[in-house]
């Protein structure tokens, strides 16, 4: 195996230690972009401050073979919407400059340094009427059915990611994450909810995804693929279009590694 040089942007979070772990595990170099200190890699490899820093962020991408973005704001402040006056968001307040022009400075970044590989941590959301009404497994060839705000914010991600790969010939790969919790209210509402079950995805899994989604050989200019741990109750995401490209597939099952949220 060759290593690689790596930088994770979100590396201090639930599925950015997981990917951290797993990579630097499997010998790879890896760089932590976060607004905290990435646990398990040296201090020296741990970039700290806002990815609104570009001169930062370009410095810690320099000669790297891939970056791996997952930092974001995880989901709406609210939802359902409440009624007036009730009923404000953090749509411009952090989905935009943290889901949609981070993002673009990601892909700039990537243009601009010759980066060849980029992996955009999309949602399940931006499929999730689909799962609501049961028309599962869902494919990437299923239209968008974005479940609010947060997930039309990543609706744009894709397509970022798709008018880089077209005009800038660089490899993007956005994969639709399964719902790896982030503290013990979420492991609560997985526990209560077989769909919930069928999307979770563990910490070990997506550790083994994103080292996948690094050492792949080749990938196609772009594609879209769907990443959650084995389902207990009925398929929810097609996984064959990770399992194809990557040679990866989930060995895990809820609730292997909720207990690291509980």
């Amino acid at each position: 195996m060759i290593t690689k040089r790596v930088l994770v942007t979100g590396s201090a979070g639930r599925v950015g230690r997981a990917a951290v772990r797993e990579l630097a595990a499997r010998g790879h170099h890896v760089v932590g972009f976060d607004l905290r200190p990435t646990p398990g890699i040296p201090a020296a490899q741990s970039v700290v401050g806002p990815l609104g820093e570009v001169e930062a962020l370009r410095k810690a991408a320099a000669g790297v073979d891939c970056i791996i973005h997952l930092a974001a704001t995880p989901d709406d402040a609210r939802y359902p919407r409440g009624a007036a006056p009730d009923d404000g968001d953090n749509f411009l307040s952090e989905l935009v400059p943290n889901n949609v022009i981070a993002p673009y400075q990601i892909m700039e970044t990537c243009r601009v340094l010759n980066i060849p590989r980029v992996v955009l941590a999309s949602t399940g959301q931006v499929i999730g009427g689909h799962l609501i009404e049961g028309t599962t497994p869902v494919t990437a060839a299923h239209p968008y059915k974005p479940r609010y705000l947060y997930a039309a914010t990543k609706v744009f991600l894709e397509a970022l990611g798709q008018v880089y790969a077209k005009e800038h010939g660089m490899q993007v790969l956005a994969v639709r994450l399964g719902w790896c919790p982030r503290d013990p209210g979420q492991v609560a509402e997985i526990a209560a909810s077989e769909l919930f079950q069928d999307v979770f995805f563990s910490p070990g899994d997506a550790g083994r995804f994103f080292a996948a989604a690094v050492e792949a050989a080749n990938l196609p200019d772009y594609a879209v693929v769907h990443a959650t741990s084995r389902h207990l109750h009925a398929p929810r995401y097609d996984l064959s279009d990770a399992g194809r490209l990557l040679g990866w597939q989930p060995r895990e099952s809820w609730p292997t590694g909720a207990s690291e949220f509980a």
